[in-house]
């Protein structure tokens, strides 16, 4: 028969609360332990279930502004900004009409906005014609 050791029968002291809560914050348990599938378990709640609480927000909202149904040509104005080169038919904005400077501007800003996103001036503007005829608006902007 064989000795019995009696340090594998002793039984181990039991952990505080601190204790285990510091473990869980450091991530100290050896993977597929109980502890480690409860950290992951607590992991994936979050991720799934806080965007549906009430009051929470991340403030991540979809844009309310369509993208441009044409291409934009962006082109870099020598350290100054961009000039963006927008179709007419992409700006809310009828050629035909006198618009104000401000209602220009404003269309201009919202056009351009998917491609240079919302935190963008419009400085100046012009309307040109492209090879094809097409009317479009050629906007100088900064951030």
């Amino acid at each position: 028969m064989e000795p019995v050791n009696t340090a594998e029968l002793a039984p181990r002291p039991r952990r505080t609360v601190r204790q285990i809560l510091k473990s869980y914050f450091y991530w100290t348990y050896p993977r597929g332990c109980f502890h480690y599938d409860v950290l992951v378990t607590l992991i994936l709640l979050f991720i799934f279930l806080t965007p549906h609480i009430p009051g929470w927000s991340y403030g991540d909202k979809p844009s309310l502004v369509a993208g441009p149904l044409h291409p934009m040509q962006v082109v870099a104005n020598d350290g100054h900004g961009v000039i963006v080169t927008v179709a007419a038919s992409d700006v809310n904005l009828d050629l035909r009409t006198t618009a104000s400077k401000q209602a220009v501007k404003k269309a201009l800003r919202k056009a351009i906005e998917p491609v240079t996103g919302d935190a963008v001036f419009v400085d100046d503007w012009q309307t040109v014609t492209d090879a094809q005829g097409n009317v479009a608006w050629k906007v100088w902007a900064h951030r």
